[in-house]
């Protein structure tokens, strides 16, 4: 992995190309390249730079190619550390054919040596490189006449994943895309006069194309697709069968994936989180604050409301989420909730009844690798599946049986925060929705709760307004920190976890989360007067009383506190060195308060040390691959 473009139509490549590898820098890389069909259609133009986006378009400066066609590459390593010659494209041996690819060859060494046996020679360390060597074979061998057949028998051998772009100087005017595991979209523009399609994209993320067209087709797994400027496209299985492909129209907006004044993507998503949450309760609280609507849920809401018990499948900040749905729906629906690490679910053959269980997976893009992996093992054992997501069109929207869309509107910082806000905040609707249809919440407590929900936004608005530069100022204090402690409980014990990986994410400080009481059993060793500890304590908290104390046992031991509390509590004021107040609400909604301040936290202590706060090293912002 991890981001994919492709150009074919009458401008030129090379400018499309780098701007659309641009636009895919949020997602992690670590090389980056360009492979172009060249005006005399002989061999390829291939320019491969590890490191950032912007070496390859130093090394393109002296490019005077008006090629229209041609694929780019930002690399994830897997196979092969990064460099130059592991870069994307790779190329066949006579340079006429190239590829570049997301995922993961996984019979890739059986590949290599019969190709080596034929003698084809392996510049690359790469998975990557076999699909281009058995594309070339296939068409020596006179096995297939055309690109889009030789790509489709070469994949007829390959075990594993990939989203993949192929072009070649022998079909100048074709690009050939297939997809199994990994998102592949293809974007079109049509011509004013004709209506025929003139200009044809092919992309990993919408993102990179947005500023092109507005208009995609989201290919399937075990679609290869041909792009071609004089027969348009086709779409077929891995059987040959053609299928109809329907073109959407994309949500996103361009203004989306620009920073808009901001620094980096990240603070600007903390600060949209209002507009985020917004978005996310219109049209499911209605004015009156006395019903929940979500309609994508109620094709199968029978089912819903008779469960017996829910597995909840994430991975990261979604799986913190899912920790506090665990919290939110055994509180209000009572039914038994268990939240798994999507990556181990399907590897430990899970007890699954299809009468009575439901499978949730939350994922922000709808690509995470592991979570599709959960989806398709609920469903291969008839189990209802629930999707949370928020990339509309996504893999694991299609291939949930019902679901929520988030409506957080793009998130370009690889450290999520806006999505998990909004992910809460559908788990708290749903939890509230569940509770009422199964009799355990009364109408009027919905009214309640609900009322204190859809303040929530402009409560988030004020806090981030009036708090911010204080928690700015502090954060340089904390700059030079090692380590930190997160200690919550009940529902903030989630929002530790997630502080906790917000700060290991960007700033390369060593945090951990863990339940307040935890500490003595075995992470108070670690105490000292170099140690911040971070405790989220409002006084809304049934057990209050409990975290104060365990305040006072880190006091005790010279730890460095933060506290953070409601406006109006001042407890802690002469006991620790620094307290952030968040609005007063209901318990169980702290977390989407509590959270705030250690997202600007974090933020803050990575930016005051110099780092990329939207591209941290070594991750991507959607793991395509386990």
């Amino acid at each position: 992995m991890c981001g994919i473009i492709a150009y074919l139509g009458h401008k030129k490549a090379v400018e499309i190309l780098l701007n659309g590898l641009k636009r895919l820098e949020y997602r992690g890389y670590d090389s980056a390249g360009i492979g172009l069909v060249r005006n005399n259609r002989d061999q390829l133009e291939i320019i491969r730079r590890v490191g950032k986006v912007s070496n390859l378009v130093s090394a393109c400066e002296g490019i005077k190619s008006t090629s229209t066609s041609g694929i780019g590459h930002t690399r994830w390593a897997t196979h092969g550390a990064p460099s130059d010659t592991n870069s994307h494209p790779h190329a066949s041996m006579n340079k006429d054919i190239c590829v570049v690819h997301n995922g993961v060859v996984e019979n890739y060494v059986s590949l290599r040596h019969q190709l080596c046996q034929k003698g084809y020679k392996f510049t690359s360390e790469t998975d990557t490189e076999v699909f281009v060597h058995l594309i070339d074979d296939i068409l020596t061998a006179g096995l297939a006449t055309t690109l889009v057949e030789a790509v489709r028998l070469a994949l007829t051998q390959v075990e594993g994943t990939f989203g993949l772009a192929v072009i070649s100087s022998r079909f100048p005017d074709i690009i050939v895309g297939a997809r199994r595991g990994s998102p592949l979209l293809v974007g079109v523009v049509k011509d004013a006069t004709t209506g025929k399609i003139n200009e044809f994209f092919l992309a990993s993320d919408a993102s990179a194309i947005i500023e092109h067209t507005p208009h995609v087709i989201y290919l399937k797994d075990g679609d290869v697709a041909r792009l071609s400027t004089q027969d348009g496209l086709l779409v077929q299985t891995m059987e040959k069968l053609v299928v109809p492909r329907e073109i959407h129209q994309l949500a996103m907006k361009r203004s989306e994936i620009e920073k808009g004044g901001y620094k980096h993507f990240m603070i600007k998503e903390i600060f949209d989180q209002p507009r985020a949450l917004r978005e996310c309760l219109r049209g499911r609280v209605d004015a009156s604050g006395k019903s929940v609507k979500l309609g994508g849920l109620e094709k199968h809401a029978k089912q819903l409301y008779a469960a017996t018990r829910i597995i909840i499948c994430a991975c990261g900040t979604s799986w913190h989420a899912g920790l506090l749905g665990e919290y939110l729906i055994e509180k209000f629906a009572r039914i038994p909730v268990e939240v798994e690490y999507a990556s181990e679910f399907r590897y430990k053959n899970p007890i699954l009844n299809p009468k009575g269980d439901v499978v949730m997976v939350i994922s922000q893009s709808g690509e995470t690798a592991d979570t599709l992996a959960a989806v398709q093992e609920a469903k291969r054992r008839g189990v209802l599946t629930v999707g949370i997501i928020n990339t509309v069109g996504s893999t694991i929207a299609r291939t949930t049986d019902c679901g929520c869309y988030l409506h957080a509107g793009a998130e370009i910082g690889v450290a999520s925060t806006k999505a998990f806000s909004a992910q809460v905040l559908v788990l708290c609707m749903f939890a509230l929705k569940l509770g009422h249809q199964r009799k355990c919440v009364t109408d009027k407590q919905l009214a309640k709760h609900l009322s204190e929900l859809i303040k929530l936004p402009d409560q988030i608005a004020r806090m981030l307004e009036s708090s911010a530069k204080e928690i700015s100022n502090v954060s340089k204090v904390f700059r030079y920190a090692s380590n930190f402690l997160y200690l919550g409980r009940g529902f903030n014990f989630p929002v530790a976890l997630e502080g906790a990986l917000k700060l290991k994410e960007i700033s390369y400080i060593h945090a951990e989360g863990y339940p307040a009481a935890e500490i003595k059993h075995g992470p108070i060793a670690l105490i000292d007067h170099h140690m911040p500890v971070v405790f989220i304590a409002p006084k809304a908290d049934a057990i209050y009383d409990k975290i104060a104390t365990n305040i006072q046992e880190v006091l005790a031991r010279k730890g460095s506190v933060i506290v953070i509390t409601e406006e109006g509590n001042n407890d802690f004021d002469d006991q620790v060195e620094y307290v952030f107040r968040i609005p007063k609400t209901a318990e169980c909604f702290t977390p989407l308060l509590a959270v705030l301040p250690l997202q600007l936290m974090a933020y803050y202590i990575a930016d005051s040390r110099g780092l990329d706060v939207d591209r941290p090293r070594n991750l991507a912002k959607s793991v395509t691959v386990e």
